[in-house]
């Protein structure tokens, strides 16, 4: 069985829109594209590098497809990740039919054909990007692995890694560091459903009995 795993860069709130570029997706109006670049260092590098490096093939939706599309089949002669990313198999996953242009590319209709792909021999299976596939397959439980580049801005508006559809779940943290420009690196494992407590005793004052009354209201109404 295969691993998926995947790399994010995102904002303190958690956009992750057009990091590398201002034309790369400017959907939406979406006005601060290309914000990674200035806050990038080595050990961002350093965190992409080992994401890529042996045997791997891409998982991707059609929009982030495209945006690599082109632009890595045509990264200069000997570029660390476009040489792999051309020689990789990249899985799409898409409803729709228009051509796949880049080679080694294979489409993928639903979220059941991921787990289908997965469950299969072969290398592990990158995301990189592709805001929209994030709730499925979370929701589905297929993401082994997530590491989360949080870099020191906020973006205010974009679209967001853990979008509409994402369940709760809580996370496992395997590793941090924080590197020399302040981006928090972190990397987390599934570590099942949330629970939770409570810091208020079994006889709560008689004020907090009538806050809790206030609110049911409120939600009643």
């Amino acid at each position: 069985m295969r691993r998926i795993v995947a790399g994010v860069f995102q904002s303190l709130d958690g956009v992750i829109q057009g990091p590398g570029g201002p034309t790369e997706d400017y959907t939406g109006g979406f006005q601060h594209g290309g914000w990674l670049p200035p806050l990038d260092d080595d050990a961002v590098g350093e965190t992409i590098g080992k994401l890529f490096e042996g045997e791997f093939d891409l998982l991707l939706g059609r929009k982030t497809y495209d945006i690599f599309a082109a632009y890595w089949p045509y990264a200069p002669e000997g570029d660390p990740i476009g040489g792999p990313f051309d020689k990789a198999a990249k899985y799409v996953v898409t409803r729709g039919d228009a051509p796949l242009p880049w080679q080694n590319s294979h489409r993928l209709a639903t979220i059941d054909a991921v787990a289908e792909l997965k469950a299969g021999d072969g290398p592990d299976l990158v995301i990189q990007g592709s805001a929209s596939l994030y709730p499925p397959l979370l929701a589905a439980g297929l993401i082994d692995r997530l590491t989360l580049m949080t870099f020191p801005l906020v973006l205010g508006t974009g679209k967001r890694l853990f979008g509409q559809g994402t369940p709760a779940f809580t996370l496992k943290p395997i590793a941090q560091k924080i590197s020399a420009k302040g981006t928090i690196i972190a990397t987390y494992e599934p570590a099942g459903e949330v629970e939770t407590g409570t810091f208020i005793g079994p006889d709560p004052s008689d004020r907090e009995k009538a806050r809790q009354a206030k609110m049911k209201q409120e939600d009643d109404w």
